[in-house]
């Protein structure tokens, strides 16, 4: 299978500054997104923090490892680099005061033969769009997720809850942090969204898949994203990763309509 990624990053119509940011290398199918928190332009540090540090210091580690690397193997890289990426803005934010409380959502993917290593901590997400369903296949280390798998309240009540940001995982806040990890298969006709909940919180499930499915090129589609975000009312920062894969039998169609595991 072939992959192509694109990636695209927005300020949104409320923030003047932009606390999101998103790398890639297409050379090892590497994809990394974050979304930070904190006082005056820590966020922002945070997030670059993040992905640059994975983006590098993970990127070499699969150039140099090649295909020959088991799962196993690759999972235990992607551990290390983060755990590498949180000690290094936990202690950044203790040793700097006007970083102090700083840290990050993250989400990185790395896309293997005909599956895909997906690690995340915070509420950004990726979804994945196959045969026309879409399915949102991380889950929200958040508050609100909380409330919904303890019964408190309703996916609907949900989305108009004044808990919608309050994250229970985040990249840098303590000395420690634990990268849930998932592998999904892939197969050809797939995409995959990686994206901050300045996307997920002005778009509902059926509002992603329909523009998903109404353009064709990953740039056009991550622009559209973005616009659809910003009229709805483009509160915070959107980043979004578009990642597809092509090449041999792709998967039956089916209806649009998505659907939350």
């Amino acid at each position: 299978m072939t992959i192509e990624i694109h990636a695209a990053v927005d300020p949104g119509r409320a923030r003047s500054n932009n606390e999101d940011s998103v790398a890639t290398d297409d050379s090892v199918a590497l994809a990394v997104l974050a979304d930070g928190m904190g006082g005056y332009n820590a966020g922002e540090v945070a997030s670059n923090m993040a992905t640059s540090f994975i983006r590098t210091e993970l990127g070499r580690w699969l150039r140099e490892a090649s295909s020959q690397a088991s799962d196993a193997e690759v999972r235990r890289a992607m551990d290390i680099c983060v755990d590498n990426a949180n000690r290094a803005i936990f202690n950044a934010a203790n040793s700097n005061p006007q970083y102090a409380g700083m840290g990050t959502t993250l989400v990185v993917a790395v896309f293997r033969e005909d599956h895909v290593l997906l690690g995340h901590v915070g509420d950004s997400r990726c979804y994945r769009l196959r045969g026309g369903r879409l399915q949102q296949i991380t889950r929200d280390h958040s508050l609100l997720q909380e409330q919904i798998d303890a019964g408190l309240i309703t996916p609907e009540q949900a989305a108009f809850s004044a808990n919608k940001n309050l994250v229970t995982r985040a990249v840098g806040v303590e000395d420690t942090v634990l990268l849930e990890t998932h592998q999904h298969d892939v197969v050809p006709g797939d995409m995959f969204l990686m994206c901050s909940d300045g996307l997920s919180d002005m778009l509902d499930d059926a509002g992603i898949a329909q523009v998903l499915l109404a353009n064709d090129s990953l740039e056009t589609c991550s622009r559209a994203l973005i616009d659809a975000a910003n009229d709805a009312g483009g509160k915070d920062n959107i980043s979004v990763i578009l990642v597809r894969a092509s090449g041999g039998a792709t998967a039956p169609a089916r209806s649009w309509w998505p659907f939350r595991r």
